[in-house]
């Protein structure tokens, strides 16, 4: 009898749970049409009261999104103005956007998402403070955060120190200039922060992040060349010597500079020459491919 009773039960609890399933992919692309929508308001709103308004209800919605069940390993591809980038170990995931202002200048907002266990959400929101940072290079926290639109992580994992990721990503800046930035994420526990004196180099003893600025007109490479095994980048230098300084006639020289990532240290290399080709040195760097972790959830 409880055999039958069973057998009479299993077929209804599956058909409950698969349509649960089904559910939950359905919502979540209505709940990404709405998120579209608002995005696109956003950016065509006239004023920066507008823009700082719809720009709230954006928040508040996709947090709402974010709650529902294993959202983290839902992609958001089609939110085009929202860069969406999760850590190749699996970790978390990365949300950032920007709303330009009628100056010129630019508001970064985002937030991190963990990978947890049951599914459930655990974010740290990320609150721009670029303003009222006086000094840059100062390590700081979620809370005091130094805004970018991340595009690419890099995990480091090295022994006798904690694990950490490298983030690139695009600051925007003025009517004249614009910034690129390499930040350093780290997590301790239930705490993170953004900075870490992991360059070496020339001038670089104490340095928590690179910041990149250079003339709007122009374009600057910062991106992993797998291949080599580094971080490369355009290196800038003023038009004219007369304007060193003046970061507004600044832009590629037509050299590229790297770090190699070395014991879990970023190496400055400069005037590297890449190609295309494989050659025997290519065996000397640090795959940042290969500093992958286990999958950790939190």
């Amino acid at each position: 009898m409880k055999i039958l009773r069973f057998c009479l039960l299993f077929p209804a609890l599956l058909m409950v749970f698969c349509v649960k399933a089904q559910q939950t992919p359905n919502k979540l692309n209505a709940d990404q049409d709405s998120l579209i929508k608002l995005s696109n308001a956003v950016n065509a709103a006239e004023s920066d009261e507008q823009k700082s308004t719809l720009n709230s209800v954006f928040v508040k919605r996709l947090v709402e999104t974010l709650k529902t069940p294993n959202s983290f390993n839902y992609p958001f591809d089609s939110l085009k103005n929202v860069s969406v980038i999760k850590s190749p170990d699996q970790v978390f995931r990365i949300l950032s956007w920007y709303v330009q202002q009628q100056n010129g200048t630019y508001r970064f907002y985002g937030t991190i998402q963990m990978n947890t266990k049951n599914g459930e959400l655990k974010l740290y929101p990320l609150i721009d403070q670029t303003e009222n940072i006086a000094d840059a290079n100062q390590v700081t926290n979620n809370q005091k955060w130094y805004g970018a639109r991340y595009y690419e992580i890099i995990p480091i994992n090295s022994s006798g120190r904690l694990p950490y990721y490298i983030l690139l990503g695009w600051k925007g800046n003025s009517t004249t200039t614009t910034k690129k930035v390499i930040e350093i994420l780290a997590f301790d526990k239930d705490n993170l922060t953004f900075g870490a004196p992991v360059f070496d180099g020339k001038e670089l003893k104490g340095k928590n992040r690179m910041i990149f600025e250079y003339n709007k007109q122009n374009a600057m490479l910062l991106k992993t060349d797998k291949k080599a095994g580094m971080i490369v980048f355009d290196h800038l230098s003023p038009f004219d010597p007369e304007m060193t300084g003046r970061y507004d006639f600044y832009g590629s020289d037509g050299n590229v500079d790297a770090f190699k990532i070395i014991g879990g240290r970023l190496k400055f290399q400069d005037n590297v020459i890449l190609k295309n080709d494989p050659n025997a040195s290519d065996e000397l760097y640090a795959d940042p491919a290969k500093n992958l972790k286990p999958i950790r959830k939190f």
